[in-house]
Order: structure tokens, then C-alpha cells, then sequence
């Protein structure tokens, strides 16, 4: 490649980065290697035999519109379907305030598109989603971040942030949270902060990002409203989902929920970026819905994944060390928990240590945009099976015992 071509890159994509999970991905392929790596779902909740016959039958009966191009907004029948799958959720919204995307993946990138300027300042958890750093980073925000704990984001902290901001006359463009089941903590932000949460952001004159890809996944405890709903629609609030948890991945089908003023702007930029989500992927998922397929699904998903994440505690309560430097959070759904380690640790220095063993993880480095997370990974249990989960789990406390001082 002539050299010259190195000075006509964009200022953007020079600051973007690989994504770290998809790099360590490569060095778990190793036959032998039990992999808490990905954020994958299980292939046994695929409908292989279900979603063949129903691409067949939509090929042949709707071909002529199926594979053509679609509106923007996502097909209307379809779009219905998500109305519904939301009021099943208690919440209820007009066709108007969705946009289906090409995964939600697709949602952040509209956000950071619609919302970013050049060293705008965003908030953001501490940790959080590797996703949404890089999809924010693409567009040179600041990040400003909040500490977790086991009640999700400490909305004290976060008013104090706010008011320094406001102090010198700034505010965030948004609020970024990962509500239930964060990834890649694993804890749920509580009512209670929620309602703070939404507080802050109308007094501080902010919106809120609610990215909830695991919401149907819970396995315990009592579901909470969506904080979209607790802004009862007033525009406050933009939600962003998925079917790659609840159906499967390889569809990249997820939508925004949000004020139809904002829908606008997203179809804005979203014509910008690939006119349409394939109707091929659209007409597919309508007619699972249409069937009534998807609610019995989830349920079956809630229930394998949970012996799973039953499994994955279980094993890091007989195995792990017994050090007070040692902890794990409890998720009560979703695909992840959080694996804290002592101080000292470097859990990337170790991550080679634990490939030499046959087992794989997540630093914890990759979910900080300012710096931190050298002593903690995150651990999904939602890909391996019950007996890989027992076994990886033994290997990895032999790493980590090996590294404790």
C-alpha cells in the first residue's frame, strides 16, 4: 500500500479502536480453551427448524417485497409486533416511536451521530458497555464517568458530576446506562435510582440512554419499569433493544424506542448509513412473532440460562479462594457477572496464564473508557455448557490462586 495513503485517514477513525473482546476472541480457538469471553448466546435456544421453514414460506408468498428495499422506519407490520412485544412489557407506545435498527448495535452509533459533537461530554458507568465506548468514541466525546455498585449507578456521585458540570457552564449530552442486568456488571439499577436518575436528567436538562438487551432475561427477583416508562413518554428518555438475545443474533434486528420528534432525526441519520434494516431479517421475525413463537422462546431461553448462571455461582462458591480481596457480583438475569480480584491484581498480564490453562475471560480494562478494571473480568455463562462452566471455573481459580499474594 503507497505510503500517502496513512495521511488521508479521518481524525475519527484514528482514534477508534479495535474492539477488545473481538481481538481476545481470536486467542480463544483453541480447541481445549472453555471461553467466559463472549457475550453469546447459547446456539441450543437457535429455532434452526422453525426459522427455515418460516424464510421459506416468506420468500416464496412475499418475495416481491421481502427482498426489496424497505422504509426506514422498518416495516409496518413488524414495527407492530414490537408495539406489542412492549405492552407485554407494561409499556405502552405508538408505532411512531419505533425505529428498527440493523442490531442495536446500529442504535448507539445513531446516538453518537445524532447527539455528539467534537469533546461533548457524556456520562457514562463505571464500567460499562465496550460497545457504546466505542461507538461514542467514533464521534470524540469526553467521557465522564460514575461508580457501580450493587444497585447500579450511584446517582450521588452523579449529582455531584452534574453540578460541577453545570459550574462551569456545561452539561452532558446524555446519560448512558445499561438499567437491567448491566453489561458488564451484571447488577440492576434500582426504582429508587431510576427515579433519581430521571430526576437528575430533567433538572440538569439531559437525556438518558437506556440500553436494555437482557431486559426478558431475568431468572430472579421482581422485574422494575423501564425508565422510559417512568418518564411516561415525555421525551426524557431514548431506549435501545435487541432480538439478539431473546431470538438470535445473526437476524441484526433491534429497535429505539423514543419520542417520535427524536425517531425523526434517527431516520435522518440511519438513511445516511444503509437506507434500510434488510426486510429479509424484518419479515423473518414478524412471522416468528406473528405465530406467537417469541414469548414461549424467552422463556425457554430464561430457563436454560438460569441453571446456568446457577452453575457458574455455584462453581465460583467451591472453587474461588476463600480472600477477602475476592468477590463476584449476583446477577438476577442477563449473561454476565463481574469477577473482582484483589488490588494488585493485573488481569491482563494473567489473561496468557489463563489461555495456557484452557480457560478465557474479559479483562476488565476493556469496559473503562478513563482507565481502571486491571483487577476484575467479566465472566459470561449463557455460551458454555453446565459441565464447561464447572470445569473452566476450577481452572480459573487455579490461575488466580497462583497469582495471590
Amino acid at each position: 500500500m503507497p505510503a500517502y495513503i496513512n495521511d488521508l485517514y479521518s481524525e475519527k477513525i484514528s482514534k477508534m479502536k479495535k474492539s477488545i473482546i473481538r481481538e481476545l476472541l481470536k486467542l480463544t480457538q483453541k480447541p481445549d480453551v472453555i471461553s467466559f469471553a463472549g457475550g453469546l448466546p447459547s446456539p441450543a435456544t437457535f429455532p434452526v427448524e422453525e426459522i427455515a421453514e418460516m424464510a421459506r414460506e416468506v420468500i416464496l408468498k412475499e418475495g416481491d417485497w421481502a427482498l426489496q428495499y424497505g422504509a426506514t422506519e422498518g416495516i409496518t407490520q413488524f414495527r407492530d409486533e414490537i408495539v406489542k412485544i412492549l405492552k407485554a412489557d407494561d409499556l405502552t407506545v405508538e408505532r411512531d416511536n419505533i425505529l428498527v435498527t440493523t442490531a442495536s448495535q446500529q442504535g448507539l452509533d445513531m446516538v453518537g451521530r445524532v447527539f455528539i459533537n467534537s469533546n461533548d461530554p457524556i456520562i457514562i458507568g463505571r464500567p460499562t458497555y465496550v460497545g457504546a465506548i466505542s461507538a461514542f468514541r467514533g464521534y470524540d466525546a469526553r467521557f465522564i464517568g460514575v461508580s457501580l455498585d450493587d444497585h447500579g449507578m450511584k446517582t450521588d456521585e452523579l449529582r455531584s458530576i452534574l453540578e460541577d458540570l453545570a459550574a462551569g457552564n456545561e452539561r452532558p449530552k446524555f446519560i448512558y446506562t445499561v438499567p437491567d442486568f448491566q453489561n458488564p456488571a451484571g447488577v440492576t439499577l434500582s426504582l429508587e435510582r431510576r427515579k433519581d436518575l430521571l430526576k437528575l436528567a430533567k433538572e440538569f436538562k439531559t437525556i438518558i440512554i437506556e440500553d436494555s438487551p437482557y431486559r426478558q432475561l431475568r431468572y430472579t427477583g421482581e422485574h422494575v419499569p423501564q425508565i422510559y416508562k417512568l418518564d411516561g413518554g415525555e421525551g426524557n428518555v431514548i431506549m435501545l433493544q435487541t432480538f439478539s438475545k431473546i431470538l438470535f443474533p445473526g437476524l441484526r434486528l433491534g429497535w429505539i424506542t423514543a419520542h417520535k420528534d427524536i425517531i425523526d432525526k434517527f431516520v435522518i441519520a440511519k438513511q445516511a448509513m444503509d437506507l434500510c434494516t434488510p426486510p429479509i431479517s424484518q419479515s423473518i421475525a414478524y412471522e416468528y412473532c406473528r405465530r406467537g413463537e417469541l414469548g414461549p422462546h424467552i422463556k425457554e431461553n430464561v430457563a436454560l440460562y438460569g441453571k446456568k448462571r446457577k452453575k457458574m455461582l455455584d462453581a465460583l462458591d467451591t472453587y474461588m479462594p476463600d480472600d477477602p480481596g475476592i468477590h463476584w457480583t449476583k446477577p438476577e438475569g442477563g449473561l454476565f457477572l463481574w469477577l473482582t480480584l484483589p488490588d494488585y491484581f493485573d488481569v491482563d498480564a494473567m489473561f496468557m496464564e489463563a489461555i495456557e490453562e484452557n480457560v478465557a475471560y474479559v479483562t476488565g480494562t476493556a469496559f473503562y473508557a478513563d482507565g481502571g478494571g486491571k483487577n476484575a473480568m467479566r465472566l459470561n455463562f449463557s455460551y458454555p455448557t453446565e459441565e464447561q462452566i464447572d470445569q473452566g471455573i476450577q481452572r480459573l481459580a487455579k490461575v488466580i490462586k497462583k497469582n495471590l499474594k
